[in-house]
């Protein structure tokens, strides 16, 4: 992916990669993109539930390149699938990195993941 595989989707999430944010190697966490990726499937989920949702599942989870301290992160979420009471997203993370070439796009991280809607007791409820 690169400035030209720019498209019109609207990300769910959208933040820059911060210092505070890096493992010892000097790279982002994968345990904070792993949070982003969950934030952005749960908003794409609860709307589509209209209500709460919890995470039951990440059924898959991949790292393509690593996320660098002043990447613009976008997490772009899409529902697949919808159950009963589960909807399935998957979230695609998108970078835009500085580089010497100008402004480059890089498909960083991409999941699954599976929520439930939940009524106000907490207990599963139809979608």
């Amino acid at each position: 992916m690169n400035d030209s595989d720019a498209d019109d989707r609207q990300p769910a999430l959208r933040l820059v990669a911060s210092p505070q944010d890096t493992n010892a190697a000097g790279d982002i966490f994968g345990g904070w993109i792993m949070a982003q990726v969950d934030v952005a499937g749960s908003i794409a989920a609860y709307r589509r539930a209209g209500g709460r949702v919890a995470t039951v599942a990440v059924d898959s989870l991949q790292f393509h390149q690593p996320v660098l301290v002043g990447d613009l992160v976008s997490c772009y979420a899409e529902v697949m699938k919808v159950g009963t009471t589960s909807i399935t997203v998957h979230v695609e993370v998108v970078v835009e990195r500085d580089s010497r070439a100008g402004i480059a796009r890089l498909k960083v991280t991409e999941a699954n993941l599976v929520y439930v809607a939940l009524d106000n007791d907490g207990k599963p409820r139809p979608v």
